[in-house]
């Protein structure tokens, strides 16, 4: 069996681009349709404006998001996901189900409707 080497191994590069705590948060956000900066900090009181507005550079520098500027209001910014960001579906998709899997908590009945919305949200088909 052939040996991958860290600088080489697409898991390690992968986690490269998600190594900051919030990156995948912010990603799942914009699927399910926040896209200003208040909105990402609505149900985080943890992530400090610094922080966000890191993490929002850094998913834009590696191609994730991107952001439009109205013209008229030059202080209202929008994030979006772009192509690339999008194929983040099936993966948000695998963490969110690999959890509930593992989680006893939610009934079967809200296991379904959190099992239908992200697919809907998500895109995804079986």
């Amino acid at each position: 069996m052939a040996k991958l080497e860290g600088n080489v191994c697409p898991v390690d590069q992968s986690l490269k681009l998600f190594s900051k705590k919030w990156h995948i948060q912010i990603i799942r956000d914009l699927f399910f349709g926040k896209k200003r900066f208040k909105e990402f900090k609505e149900d985080k009181p943890d992530l400090s404006n610094k922080v966000l507005t890191d993490c929002l550079k850094d998913l834009e520098s590696n191609g994730l998001i991107g952001k439009k500027t109205f013209e008229d209001n030059s202080k209202v910014t929008e994030y979006f996901l772009t192509n690339e960001g999008k194929r983040m579906n099936r993966i948000i998709y695998e963490l969110a189900m690999f959890t509930l899997e593992k989680d006893e908590s939610p009934t079967d009945n809200k296991r379904d409707e959190i099992i239908d919305l992200f697919k809907t949200t998500l895109n995804i088909d079986d």
